[in-house]
């Protein structure tokens, strides 16, 4: 539905404060475009936070998100940060999902380091191999120790980053509504005619 208000006779000290108004309503309209409003994850990667799988969040910024829309948020959710800059709730989240990221990368070479280390040992001499000497259980603890702390680093790591993005979320309605507003005050189109000598401005509003 669209609307117009008749033309209307200005001085041109009027006729240019209206143009300034109209501009100030189309900045605000254009950052309110441009302003991510929500972060939705993608449906595999929703609530596997408690013991999820170790592997990275796919994310998108739009309302109504494609397949083609999300993209990977990285190893460390590197690339969500940007979108997090001016959250601060989020970017705590994000940083302790960063270290246990950083946790489970140890962890994982330090198991890796140890298997290989055990099989070395095994390998190693001549004779009868040996699956239980003494340097090798003292790998095998490792090995042990290092699956059992994978056990603590893991439950928590991807409840970090789900709570980074909701903290996002519940920051951003506020900042929305405002630039909804602007939105719908800035009309869909404008114009400028003088037929009876004096300038005239008309505005003409879509009702959406």
């Amino acid at each position: 539905m669209r609307y117009s208000v008749l033309p209307t006779m200005f001085t041109h000290r009027s006729l240019l404060v209206s143009f300034s108004v109209l501009g100030l309503l189309s900045i605000h309209s254009l950052q309110a475009q441009q302003t991510v409003t929500s972060i939705n994850l993608s449906p595999e990667d929703q609530n596997r936070g408690l013991n999820g799988v170790q592997k990275n969040f796919y994310f998108a910024t739009k309302q109504d998100p494609t397949d083609n829309d999300y993209q990977n948020a990285g190893f460390f959710g590197q690339k969500l940060r940007p979108y997090l800059k001016d959250n601060t709730e989020a970017l705590e989240n994000l940083n302790q999902y960063r270290r246990q990221k950083w946790l489970f990368l140890g962890e994982r070479l330090v198991f890796v380091g140890g298997v290989a280390t055990y099989g070395a040992q095994v390998l190693s001499g001549d004779g009868d191999r040996h699956y239980f000497s003494n340097a090798q259980k003292v790998t095998l603890g490792i090995i042990g120790a290092s699956l059992l702390s994978n056990v603590f680093i893991t439950r928590h790591t991807n409840e970090h980053f789900e709570q980074a993005v909701n903290a996002y979320n519940a920051g951003q309605p506020a900042a929305h509504r405002t630039g909804s507003i602007f939105q719908r005050l800035a009309p869909s189109a404008v114009g400028v005619a003088a037929p009876t000598g004096q300038p005239q401005l008309a505005f003409r509003w879509q009702i959406r």
